[in-house]
Protein backbone atom coordinates (compact mmCIF):
# COMPACT_ATOMS: atom_id res chain seq x y z
CA UNK A 1 0.00 0.00 0.00
CA UNK A 2 1.21 3.04 -0.96
CA UNK A 3 2.03 5.84 2.42
CA UNK A 4 3.48 8.98 0.39
CA UNK A 5 4.62 10.12 -3.34
CA UNK A 6 7.96 12.31 -3.75
CA UNK A 7 8.68 13.82 -7.07
CA UNK A 8 12.20 14.17 -7.28
CA UNK A 9 12.90 17.85 -8.76
CA UNK A 10 15.78 19.31 -10.93
CA UNK A 11 19.50 18.56 -9.25
CA UNK A 12 22.17 20.48 -10.10
CA UNK A 13 24.56 16.68 -8.77
CA UNK A 14 23.39 13.68 -8.68
CA UNK A 15 22.88 11.89 -4.88
CA UNK A 16 22.52 8.13 -3.73
CA UNK A 17 18.91 7.49 -3.00
CA UNK A 18 20.11 6.64 0.76
CA UNK A 19 21.30 10.24 1.17
CA UNK A 20 18.18 11.80 -0.79
CA UNK A 21 15.51 10.32 1.28
CA UNK A 22 16.61 11.17 4.53
CA UNK A 23 13.74 13.86 5.33
CA UNK A 24 11.34 14.01 2.21
CA UNK A 25 8.70 11.94 3.85
CA UNK A 26 6.88 12.34 7.48
CA UNK A 27 6.49 9.11 8.29
CA UNK A 28 10.22 8.40 8.34
CA UNK A 29 12.39 10.84 9.07
CA UNK A 30 16.12 9.48 10.15
CA UNK A 31 18.77 7.79 7.58
CA UNK A 32 18.57 4.42 9.46
CA UNK A 33 15.12 4.40 9.25
CA UNK A 34 14.59 5.09 5.67
CA UNK A 35 17.96 2.44 5.18
CA UNK A 36 16.21 0.06 6.68
CA UNK A 37 12.91 0.84 4.72
CA UNK A 38 15.02 0.63 1.57
CA UNK A 39 16.10 -2.91 2.96
CA UNK A 40 12.69 -4.10 3.05
CA UNK A 41 12.25 -3.16 -0.51
CA UNK A 42 9.50 -1.00 0.74
CA UNK A 43 10.93 2.48 -1.42
CA UNK A 44 10.41 2.11 -5.09
CA UNK A 45 11.82 4.28 -7.46
CA UNK A 46 10.04 4.55 -10.90
CA UNK A 47 7.97 1.84 -9.68
CA UNK A 48 11.16 -0.76 -9.07
CA UNK A 49 12.35 -1.41 -5.56
CA UNK A 50 15.42 1.00 -5.03
CA UNK A 51 19.00 -0.06 -3.18
CA UNK A 52 21.11 2.74 -0.89
CA UNK A 53 23.44 2.44 -3.93
CA UNK A 54 20.59 3.86 -6.59
CA UNK A 55 21.86 7.11 -7.81
CA UNK A 56 18.93 10.36 -8.01
CA UNK A 57 19.57 12.08 -10.64
CA UNK A 58 16.45 14.43 -10.91
CA UNK A 59 12.63 13.71 -12.39
CA UNK A 60 12.64 10.37 -10.38
CA UNK A 61 9.03 9.58 -8.53
CA UNK A 62 10.08 7.78 -5.10
CA UNK A 63 7.41 6.10 -3.26
CA UNK A 64 7.51 4.82 0.53
CA UNK A 65 5.12 2.07 1.05
CA UNK A 66 2.90 0.91 4.07
CA UNK A 67 5.19 -1.86 5.92
CA UNK A 68 2.76 -4.57 6.65
CA UNK A 69 1.58 -5.39 10.17
CA UNK A 70 1.07 -8.52 11.67
CA UNK A 71 -2.60 -8.19 13.24
CA UNK A 72 -1.97 -8.09 17.01
CA UNK A 73 -2.72 -11.28 19.16
CA UNK A 74 -6.11 -10.20 21.04
CA UNK A 75 -6.43 -13.14 23.62
CA UNK A 76 -3.33 -12.56 25.44
CA UNK A 77 -4.60 -10.62 28.01
CA UNK A 78 -2.09 -8.52 30.02
CA UNK A 79 0.62 -10.94 30.95
CA UNK A 80 1.16 -9.32 33.97
CA UNK A 81 1.98 -5.97 32.41
CA UNK A 82 1.35 -2.79 34.00
CA UNK A 83 0.81 0.47 32.21
CA UNK A 84 2.84 3.06 34.68
CA UNK A 85 2.02 6.51 32.41
CA UNK A 86 1.35 6.72 28.97
CA UNK A 87 0.78 9.76 26.55
CA UNK A 88 0.03 10.65 22.70
CA UNK A 89 3.72 9.76 22.32
CA UNK A 90 4.99 7.00 24.33
CA UNK A 91 4.16 4.90 27.28
CA UNK A 92 6.32 3.11 29.70
CA UNK A 93 5.05 -0.19 31.47
CA UNK A 94 5.93 -2.66 33.81
CA UNK A 95 7.20 -5.93 32.20
CA UNK A 96 7.31 -8.73 35.08
CA UNK A 97 10.02 -11.66 35.28
CA UNK A 98 9.32 -14.75 33.08
CA UNK A 99 7.96 -12.64 30.42
CA UNK A 100 10.27 -11.73 26.55
CA UNK A 101 10.11 -8.49 24.99
CA UNK A 102 10.10 -9.66 21.68
CA UNK A 103 10.69 -12.58 19.73
CA UNK A 104 8.87 -15.48 17.43
CA UNK A 105 6.60 -16.71 19.77
CA UNK A 106 2.75 -15.06 20.72
CA UNK A 107 3.43 -14.41 24.29
CA UNK A 108 5.75 -11.73 24.53
CA UNK A 109 5.19 -8.25 25.17
CA UNK A 110 5.55 -6.74 21.95
CA UNK A 111 2.47 -8.82 21.00
CA UNK A 112 0.19 -7.83 24.02
CA UNK A 113 0.95 -4.10 23.95
CA UNK A 114 -1.69 -2.98 21.55
CA UNK A 115 -4.06 -4.12 23.46
CA UNK A 116 -3.23 -2.34 26.76
CA UNK A 117 -2.40 1.02 24.80
CA UNK A 118 -4.66 3.46 23.56
CA UNK A 119 -3.77 4.07 19.76
CA UNK A 120 -1.70 7.55 19.61
CA UNK A 121 -3.99 10.44 17.10
CA UNK A 122 -0.36 11.71 15.29
CA UNK A 123 -0.07 11.65 11.76
CA UNK A 124 2.95 9.65 12.34
CA UNK A 125 1.67 7.04 14.58
CA UNK A 126 3.86 3.81 14.38
CA UNK A 127 2.33 0.45 12.89
CA UNK A 128 2.70 -1.07 15.99
CA UNK A 129 3.96 0.33 19.84
CA UNK A 130 7.78 -0.82 19.76
CA UNK A 131 10.08 -1.04 22.54
CA UNK A 132 13.29 1.13 22.69
CA UNK A 133 14.94 -1.02 25.18
CA UNK A 134 14.86 -4.66 26.02
CA UNK A 135 14.91 -6.37 29.90
CA UNK A 136 15.86 -10.27 29.80
CA UNK A 137 13.58 -12.70 29.93
CA UNK A 138 14.16 -13.20 33.89
CA UNK A 139 14.84 -9.56 34.34
CA UNK A 140 11.82 -7.37 35.82
CA UNK A 141 11.37 -3.77 35.56
CA UNK A 142 10.16 -0.44 33.45
CA UNK A 143 10.25 -0.51 29.96
CA UNK A 144 10.13 2.39 27.95
CA UNK A 145 7.64 2.61 24.46
CA UNK A 146 7.47 4.31 21.91
CA UNK A 147 4.10 5.26 19.96
CA UNK A 148 5.25 7.58 17.00
CA UNK A 149 7.87 7.11 14.28
CA UNK A 150 9.44 10.43 15.72
CA UNK A 151 9.01 9.73 19.00
CA UNK A 152 10.87 6.34 18.53
CA UNK A 153 13.73 8.51 16.29
CA UNK A 154 13.96 10.58 19.62
CA UNK A 155 14.06 8.33 22.10
CA UNK A 156 16.90 6.09 20.74
CA UNK A 157 18.81 9.07 20.38
CA UNK A 158 18.44 9.58 24.15
CA UNK A 159 19.73 6.17 25.14
CA UNK A 160 22.61 6.54 21.77
CA UNK A 161 23.41 10.26 24.10
CA UNK A 162 23.27 8.52 27.44
CA UNK A 163 20.68 10.97 28.52
CA UNK A 164 18.35 8.42 30.00
CA UNK A 165 18.62 7.94 33.77
CA UNK A 166 18.27 4.00 34.70
CA UNK A 167 18.42 2.72 38.27
CA UNK A 168 18.48 -1.22 38.83
CA UNK A 169 18.06 -2.84 41.77
CA UNK A 170 19.82 -6.26 42.26
CA UNK A 171 20.25 -9.20 45.61
CA UNK A 172 23.73 -9.93 44.76
CA UNK A 173 25.77 -12.96 46.73
CA UNK A 174 29.18 -12.63 47.88
CA UNK A 175 31.34 -10.38 50.49
CA UNK A 176 31.05 -6.92 48.50
CA UNK A 177 34.53 -5.30 49.25
CA UNK A 178 33.46 -1.36 48.36
CA UNK A 179 30.26 0.33 49.28
CA UNK A 180 30.45 1.98 45.74
CA UNK A 181 32.29 0.95 42.52
CA UNK A 182 32.35 1.80 38.47
CA UNK A 183 33.00 -1.26 37.02
CA UNK A 184 34.39 -0.17 33.55
CA UNK A 185 34.92 -3.72 31.87
CA UNK A 186 34.43 -3.82 27.84
CA UNK A 187 31.81 -6.52 26.03
CA UNK A 188 32.21 -8.12 23.24
CA UNK A 189 35.26 -5.39 22.58
CA UNK A 190 32.26 -1.83 23.38
CA UNK A 191 32.92 -0.19 26.17
CA UNK A 192 30.21 -0.82 29.09
CA UNK A 193 29.91 1.32 32.56
CA UNK A 194 28.16 0.38 35.68
CA UNK A 195 28.19 2.37 38.39
CA UNK A 196 27.46 0.04 42.03
CA UNK A 197 26.22 1.17 45.37
CA UNK A 198 25.55 -1.24 48.04
CA UNK A 199 22.38 -0.59 50.61
CA UNK A 200 22.66 -2.82 52.78
CA UNK A 201 24.36 -6.55 53.03
CA UNK A 202 23.57 -9.21 55.62
CA UNK A 203 25.47 -12.54 56.24
CA UNK A 204 24.58 -15.96 54.73
CA UNK A 205 25.78 -19.21 55.56
CA UNK A 206 25.26 -20.47 51.94
CA UNK A 207 26.29 -17.07 50.06
CA UNK A 208 28.52 -15.67 52.68
CA UNK A 209 26.81 -12.26 52.05
CA UNK A 210 23.52 -11.10 50.62
CA UNK A 211 23.47 -8.00 48.96
CA UNK A 212 20.94 -5.40 48.03
CA UNK A 213 22.38 -3.18 45.68
CA UNK A 214 21.51 -0.28 43.62
CA UNK A 215 22.95 -0.32 39.98
CA UNK A 216 23.11 2.56 37.83
CA UNK A 217 24.31 1.73 34.06
CA UNK A 218 26.21 4.31 31.84
CA UNK A 219 25.71 1.63 28.70
CA UNK A 220 23.38 -0.96 27.43
CA UNK A 221 25.31 -4.00 26.55
CA UNK A 222 23.67 -6.86 26.38
CA UNK A 223 23.49 -8.75 29.96
CA UNK A 224 25.59 -5.93 31.12
CA UNK A 225 24.84 -5.77 34.97
CA UNK A 226 25.12 -9.39 35.15
CA UNK A 227 28.34 -9.65 33.28
CA UNK A 228 29.86 -6.66 35.60
CA UNK A 229 28.61 -8.09 38.97
CA UNK A 230 29.84 -11.79 38.22
CA UNK A 231 33.13 -10.25 37.24
CA UNK A 232 33.11 -8.04 40.27
CA UNK A 233 32.83 -11.39 42.47
CA UNK A 234 29.18 -10.39 43.68
CA UNK A 235 26.86 -12.53 41.07
CA UNK A 236 23.15 -11.84 40.96
CA UNK A 237 20.97 -14.29 42.90
CA UNK A 238 19.70 -16.80 40.54
CA UNK A 239 21.79 -16.30 37.64
CA UNK A 240 21.75 -19.37 35.84
CA UNK A 241 24.27 -17.86 33.32
CA UNK A 242 26.73 -15.84 35.41
CA UNK A 243 26.13 -17.50 38.65
CA UNK A 244 28.87 -19.04 41.21
CA UNK A 245 28.90 -23.09 40.67
CA UNK A 246 27.11 -24.34 43.82
CA UNK A 247 26.11 -21.52 44.87
CA UNK A 248 23.10 -20.52 41.98
CA UNK A 249 19.54 -20.13 43.44
CA UNK A 250 16.77 -22.02 41.83
CA UNK A 251 12.98 -21.79 42.15
CA UNK A 252 12.71 -17.81 42.05
CA UNK A 253 14.15 -17.02 39.48
CA UNK A 254 16.66 -13.87 38.22
CA UNK A 255 16.96 -11.18 41.66
CA UNK A 256 17.36 -8.23 39.47
CA UNK A 257 14.98 -5.33 38.64
CA UNK A 258 14.44 -2.87 36.61
CA UNK A 259 13.94 -0.07 39.22
CA UNK A 260 13.23 3.40 37.16
CA UNK A 261 13.59 5.67 34.38
CA UNK A 262 14.56 9.29 34.16
CA UNK A 263 14.57 11.33 30.47
CA UNK A 264 13.53 14.46 29.07
CA UNK A 265 10.01 14.01 27.41
CA UNK A 266 11.22 14.76 23.24
CA UNK A 267 7.69 16.40 22.46
CA UNK A 268 6.88 18.70 25.59
CA UNK A 269 10.23 18.82 27.26
CA UNK A 270 8.97 17.81 30.85
CA UNK A 271 11.17 15.47 32.98
CA UNK A 272 9.12 12.05 33.27
CA UNK A 273 10.81 9.86 36.28
CA UNK A 274 8.69 6.44 36.56
CA UNK A 275 9.19 4.22 39.38
CA UNK A 276 8.28 0.73 39.92
CA UNK A 277 9.44 -1.23 43.19
CA UNK A 278 10.67 -4.82 42.66
CA UNK A 279 8.43 -8.00 43.12
CA UNK A 280 7.74 -9.22 46.79
CA UNK A 281 10.69 -11.97 46.49
CA UNK A 282 12.55 -8.99 47.21
CA UNK A 283 12.04 -8.90 51.02
CA UNK A 284 14.13 -11.60 51.68
CA UNK A 285 16.41 -12.57 54.88
CA UNK A 286 15.95 -9.41 56.32
CA UNK A 287 17.18 -6.67 53.38
CA UNK A 288 14.87 -3.90 53.30
CA UNK A 289 12.08 -2.98 51.11
CA UNK A 290 12.48 0.10 49.03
Amino acid sequence: MTKETHSVPKLDKQQRLSDYVVGIFQAITSKKGMKKAITKQLVLVNGEPGHSSHYIKGGETIVLLQEEVKVPISNLGSLGIEVLHEDDHLAIVYKPPGLVVSGNQKRTLYNALPNLLTPSTQIDVAPLPDPIHRLDYPTSGVLLIGKTRSTITSLNKLFENREVEKVYYAVTVGTMKNKTKTIKTAIKGKSAISKVKLVESIPSDKYQSLNLVKLMPETGRKHQLRIHLAEYGTPILGDQMYGKEGKISVGKGLYLHGYSLKFVHPVTSETVHIKKAPPKKFEINGLPTL
